[in-house]
């Protein structure tokens, strides 16, 4: 009898021998030229994901300035420094006037307004100018450029009129007393509004001694109210500066703690000097915003 295994039928092959070798299924080898290739694709993926995520966490205020506007580069006059920085004793008594000072710190030209026998305030639109108890006034916080209110934090004769932490630097004024620093949650805010004081918030420049960095890159004119000691004065830079290079020169000027006014060419402002002489440095004094905001020091022998 026959082994049925070995029958075939009419309509079949049978193939005797063993497969061909090239017919057989091999597990391919990966190059180390395509593991190579791969690697550096993942660690390109990484950096990108990583540069994404810090880009993103150092995006700008939301609450973006109408004032900031990009200035176009300037010639840097020369100013020779001088010897002293913050003027002679003032008589308690005498009418108040505002010291100005020019001076060059790191190459850059600064003036810097030393109001005398005054006491601060802000105020909502512009002050007259023909007040003359006002010995000093330039613009304070900044309008946003969405809603046309302010930016950040402020309080007016005690009234909050706006809120936000957009902006970490912060000055106060209560009991006649000016307080200016750095912090994302200030209890002055509250005791402002308590004690009938004012509060306004802006970006901050220098924290006890130490620069401090801001996102916004461009060159403009600058201008910052400071702190030095129990002496608060206001400096502005006579050229078109980023915030670093004026931040840096705040510094090394010796100033504690400071933050930004509104500055560039749009800013409004003027001063009384010693001789009772009013000096308008605005391109004009009309309100372009109802919410235009302004820091003035008032004569203490001026009406208040």
């Amino acid at each position: 009898m026959k082994d049925k295994k070995f029958d075939i039928h009419d309509n079949e092959l049978r193939i005797i021998g063993k497969p061909a070798q090239s017919q057989v299924a091999k597990p391919k080898k990966v190059s180390k030229l395509v593991l190579l290739a791969s690697a550096l694709l993942i660690i390109a993926g990484i950096c990108f994901i990583v540069n994404s995520v810090q880009n993103n966490t150092n995006l700008p205020d939301k609450e973006e300035g109408v004032f900031e506007v990009l200035p176009q580069k300037a010639n840097e006059p020369e100013f020779a420094p001088v010897k002293k920085m913050f003027g002679s004793e003032i008589d308690s008594t005498a009418t108040g006037f505002t010291e100005k000072i020019d001076t060059v710190i790191n190459d850059i030209p600064l003036s810097i307004f030393i109001p005398h026998n005054a006491i601060a305030q802000l105020c909502l639109r512009t002050p007259d100018i023909k007040d003359t108890s006002i010995i000093f006034c330039t613009q304070a916080a900044d309008i946003r450029k969405d809603n046309k209110k302010i930016v950040g934090a402020f309080v007016l004769k005690g009234e909050p009129l706006a809120w936000g932490l957009s902006k970490k630097g912060f000055c106060a004024i209560i009991d006649n007393v000016i307080t200016v620093g750095v912090t994302n949650n200030s209890p002055l805010f509250e005791e402002a509004t308590e004690k009938g004081g004012y509060f306004f918030r802006q970006y901050p420049l220098v924290d006890n001694g130490v620069l401090v960095e801001n996102e916004p890159k461009n060159k403009s004119v600058r201008k910052a109210l400071c702190k030095r000691g129990t002496k608060t004065f206001v400096v502005e830079s006579q050229t078109k500066e980023s915030f670093h290079d004026f931040a840096q020169a705040l510094v090394d000027l010796g100033v504690d703690n400071a933050i930004y006014l509104v500055g560039g060419e749009y800013a409004k402002g003027w001063y009384r000097n010693q001789d009772n002489e009013m000096i308008d440095f605005s391109k004009g004094r009309r309100d372009r915003y109802r919410n235009e905001n302004y820091i003035v020091w008032k004569s203490v022998s001026g009406n208040i």
